[in-house]
């Protein structure tokens, strides 16, 4: 029998179950397991997967009564999730799929803008290969001439950022139409009103939200996992763990591409040294007149020190390789460590004979020593 199904959206992962956002059958969410089938090759399901879900019966004997009433899920339906499409986009830090953009969100002040943390977190955002949209809070505590300042400034890094003011409602339209029918990733340091952000953008959500750590003016985190909003104008918002240095999981050739402005000067140039690392070799296309240019330096330090810290480990793949009679070499399991494995007889009284001369050489120099 051919079980009735639908298509969704993964948007939220808590242990083995999985919430489900489906296109057809119900406006709420139907928590599902997943097939033993995937399961058994090794399918994961992420938030952002698109999926195919063999659906409960209690939402098909609603559907057979009034065609114009949306199903409502009831408590104890339960879906299966049997397949998942190919994805067009996989982050690992978060884990989310499919993802299109990277809101960066950072706040004007309280806590104040830095511009290293700001770098870092732009270059890692770069890394991802997504959209950046970047947009910065708290515009109603700054003076304009301010925001002019980080406009002009971030203009020549290669950023457009959208100002806003979460407190008293500027800027949503432009920040909404830029999220618009799209899944996107909202990240940015802890304290910069992200959580405040996503309760305006999509009501009824109600995020935690904790006051800036008044000690040390940074924030606290307040999200710890990944979760997809829906957005009333359409596209899914997920607002990632908040963090305040994100690691620089990139190449050292590669580290320069993730600097708009860098890119720019690359562009239809090489340098003179095919493995040019851009820190004032002899005819670097690159060179160094540019304001990010210490960053670019301190991130590359930071990467040649982490690469020349990992020295790759051989996977144990918990087999051993012998060689038959007929000289054919084969894979057989390994056993146990030692300390799990009794030994034998002959070790035994080896072992047991060794204790018997030691001792006997231990009393004799116990009487050496007592005359």
């Amino acid at each position: 029998m051919t079980k009735a199904t639908d298509e969704g959206t993964v948007i939220a992962v808590q242990a083995n179950y999985y919430w489900v956002r489906l296109r057809n059958v119900t406006t709420q969410p139907l928590l599902c397991t997943r097939r033993t089938r995937l399961k058994k090759v090794g399918q994961k399901v992420m938030v952002g997967d698109q999926v195919r879900v063999e659906l409960p019966p209690s939402l098909l004997l609603q559907g057979q009564g009034n065609a114009t009433e949306v199903p409502m899920v009831a408590e104890g339906d339960l879906g299966a999730i049997a397949k998942v499409y190919p994805r067009r986009t996989v982050l690992e830090r978060p884990p989310v799929a499919n993802a299109e953009q990277i809101c960066l969100v950072f706040a004007l002040t309280d806590p104040p803008l830095e511009e290293w943390q700001l770098s870092r977190f732009l270059v890692q955002a770069e890394a991802t290969g997504l959209e950046i949209s970047l947009c910065l809070n708290k515009q109603d505590l700054v003076e304009e001439t301010d925001v002019k300042f980080w406009g002009d400034r971030l203009g020549d890094w290669g950023y457009a950022p959208i100002t806003i003011s979460v407190q008293n409602r500027w800027g949503m339209e432009k920040l909404q139409e830029k999220l618009k029918h799209r899944i996107s990733l909202m990240a940015g340091p802890s304290g910069v009103g992200k959580s405040s952000l996503i309760n305006l953008l999509v009501p009824g959500v109600e995020q935690q939200v904790k006051k800036v750590s008044g000690k040390l003016r940074k924030g606290r985190h307040t999200t710890r996992h990944v979760e997809l909003f829906d957005l009333p104008a359409g596209g899914l918002l997920a607002d990632t763990p908040g963090f305040n240095q994100p690691d620089l999981a990139v190449e050292p050739a590669q580290l320069i591409h993730l600097f708009p402005e860098a890119r720019r000067q690359l562009a239809g140039r090489e340098c003179f040294f095919k493995d040019c690392l851009h820190r004032g070799e002899p005819d670097c296309a690159v060179g160094q007149n540019w304001e990010r240019y210490d960053h670019y330096l301190a991130f590359l330090e930071e990467v040649l020190a982490q690469q020349n810290t990992e020295q790759p480990k051989e996977a144990d793949t918990g087999l051993k390789t012998k060689t038959g009679s007929d000289g054919q070499e084969y894979d057989e399991p390994k056993l146990e460590t030692k300390k799990y494995r009794r030994h034998s007889r002959r070790q035994e009284h080896q072992e047991l004979h060794s204790f018997y001369e030691q001792t006997d050489l231990d009393n004799l120099q116990e009487d050496w020593d007592w005359e």
